[in-house]
């Protein structure tokens, strides 16, 4: 038996083994005593001659002359005859005419029918033996003494077979069982007492013990697996501690950002600038989950294109920023090997910033190829989007609630002028009426005349500049953003001027506050109002774009320009866009263009939103 014999196999050739030493042996006895059947009926049949052989000589000696002597003398020789060759002594012979009991027999016969019967059945009766007879039956008794010693002998060979063959079974089934006794104490007791060592050092968490054991069989590969799974459960083990010092240190991670995304929530809902409120939450946050840049993008609709609002990392000042002396988002080149481009080497991470039905933007998050984000950090930046989302939400909802605050203040101002300073400049206009009505005769009269017409004239531009201010106070933001209501405002003053009025417009989304945006609103109408009044334009073109940190806004027309003496007699719409500009802590600069035509310039710097509350609505 090999050892690369499977067990089971082993098993198998040690068990046909026994059992074909059995049938063997059990066969070669089955055979062996059949052919010693009988042998002891011949034996005793044959040793029965000699006796049948001695009474027919005394009967043959005391025989008389008569004729029934003679009768039991021949029924005697028959007998003997046959017995001779009866069945019993017959069946003992091999069939095999040389075989020496074959030879043994047919000499016994010819001794009998040749010497012996002819003998007695020619001797007369009452004859005396003679010595010739006697010897012939001695003879013929050797004989039969040497046949029946045969029988025996062939029958005692016959036992030694089948005491050899039984010998030779057990000494072949005693090795065969030494041999499986050996076998299983090499293959099966000491592989299994190894196993169960093993699996005793796993319970004690003892990943080190090897069975190391040989060959191919059951037992073989029973070792090899349980090294295999002692290799795969030290790997398991320490991978599992591994895991959990990881999940260990994400937890602490995550609980340090929620900590942060706690504390950071209050001044994303309490400052209303978003880069102020989350760029400095964002770096913390980079910081705890080894992630970075995030940038947020917003959606406006005066972009086809998602616009970013904030970023974390930037060598560049952004295009929205409003504080050029903060440096929060700015990076030095060792910083960073690389910021993220749409072809590095980095992961993003998108998610959006909404609320049910509303899309408002897009967080963007980059992390390292090599690093891949854990399901824990992603669900933080989940819960950041949801807080970002909110605040947006909140800030927009906020807005134009403030739209509609200063939409009711201006209709309450409109109201006021116009049921007291138009009802009264509308009573002075029909005094002087009255007073031109007068006959006033002599050298006063053309005094009288002239003052009329200065009274006149005041009232009339006060009363058109009433109209205007009742009209620009009337005015309401009831679009959704500045770029809007300034397209409706561009449509309106190119159907007035029966010309088409141009409008650009790259304001980052959120930019100003409600009350920068009407202000902003109204002095590009006065400027479009004056180009229609005044220049005799065939081409107007408004300009809104943002050179951080600054908003300009210009109106440009190819007219015939300012007067040389500069700005008519008791026109106030330039007083009141300067003080507008004021109150957006700019500047408004009315000047002719080189190539023909008058510029409205407008650039001030967008207030933080925390301002506000504060602010009214100035004229």
């Amino acid at each position: 038996m090999k050892s690369r014999t499977s067990l089971v196999n082993r098993l198998t050739v040690v068990v046909g083994a026994i059992v074909l030493t059995a049938l063997v042996s059990m066969t070669a006895t089955l055979f062996v005593s059949k052919s010693i059947e009988g042998n002891a009926t011949a034996i005793n049949q044959s040793g029965a001659l000699r006796m049948g052989a001695f009474q027919l000589l005394s009967r043959a000696a005391s025989a008389s002359d008569s004729e029934i002597d003679a009768i039991a003398l021949d029924e005697l020789i028959a007998s003997y005859t046959e017995s001779l060759t009866s069945l019993g002594i017959t069946q003992a012979i091999p069939d095999t005419q040389d075989h020496p009991l074959s030879v043994q027999h047919q000499v016994l016969l010819g001794v009998w029918n040749e010497s012996v019967r002819p003998y007695l059945e020619t001797r007369e009766p009452g004859e005396p033996l003679n010595t010739d007879l006697i010897l012939t039956i001695e003879d013929y008794v050797r004989e039969v003494d040497r046949f029946v010693a045969m029988l025996e002998e062939r029958t005692e060979a016959r036992i030694d077979l089948l005491h050899l063959i039984q010998l030779v079974s057990l000494a072949f089934t005693i090795v065969i069982v030494f041999a499986l006794f050996f076998d299983l104490k090499s293959r099966v007791l000491r592989p299994l007492r190894k196993l169960v060592e093993i699996a005793g050092a796993i319970q004690q968490r003892d990943f080190s013990r090897r069975a190391n054991l040989k060959g191919s069989d059951e037992l073989a590969q029973l070792g090899d697996a349980f090294d295999s799974m002692a290799r795969e459960l030290a790997h398991s083990y320490h991978d599992l501690e591994k895991r959990v010092l990881t999940k260990t240190e994400e937890l602490e991670k995550s609980h340090a950002a929620l900590q942060l995304l706690h504390i950071s929530s209050r001044s994303l809902f309490t400052n209303h600038d978003l880069c102020d409120g989350a760029v400095p939450m964002l770096q913390q946050l980079e910081q705890l989950l080894g992630i970075g840049p995030i940038q947020i993008f917003l959606h406006d609709k005066t972009s086809p294109e998602p616009v970013r609002a904030v970023t974390t990392a930037t060598r560049e000042r952004p295009f929205y920023c409003k504080d050029h002396h903060c440096n929060a988002c700015l990076v030095k080149s060792e910083q960073y090997d690389e910021l993220p481009a749409e072809d590095n080497d980095g992961r993003r991470l998108l998610l959006p910033i909404g609320t049910p039905g509303q899309l408002l933007g897009t967080l963007e998050v980059w992390y390292p190829a090599e690093k891949s984000l854990s399901e824990t950090s992603r669900r933080l930046l989940e819960t950041l989007s949801d807080q970002l989302a909110t605040a947006i939400y909140l800030e927009q909802q906020n807005n134009e609630e403030q739209q509609l605050t200063l939409a009711e203040e201006r209709t309450v101002i409109a109201r006021e002028l116009h049921d007291s300073l138009a009802q009264s400049l509308s009573y002075l206009k029909m005094q002087v009426a009255r007073l031109r009505r007068l006959n006033i005769d002599g050298e006063k009269q053309a005094t009288h005349d002239a003052i009329l017409d200065e009274l006149s004239t005041g009232l009339n531009s006060a009363y058109r500049q009433l109209r205007e201010l009742l009209t620009t106070f009337r005015l309401k933001l009831d679009t959704p953003d500045l770029f809007t209501a300034l397209g409706h405002t561009a449509r309106e003053f190119s159907e007035r001027l029966d010309k088409p009025v141009s409008l650009t417009y790259n304001l980052p989304p959120n930019m100003l506050s409600p009350n920068e945006e009407i202000h902003t609103l109204q002095i590009v109408r006065e400027g479009l109002a004056n180009a229609i009044k005044h220049a005799d334009a065939s081409e107007v073109a408004v300009d809104v774009v943002f050179e951080s940190p600054r908003v300009r806004v210009l109106v440009r027309d190819n007219g015939k320009g300012l007067p040389e003496e500069g700005q008519p007699v008791s026109h106030y719409g330039l007083i009141i866009m300067q003080d507008r500009a004021r109150t957006l802590g700019g500047q408004v600069r009315v000047s002719n263009r080189d190539e023909g035509g008058v510029e409205v310039s407008l650039s001030f710097v967008p207030k933080s939103r925390n301002l506000i509350s504060t602010e009214t609505a100035d004229v």
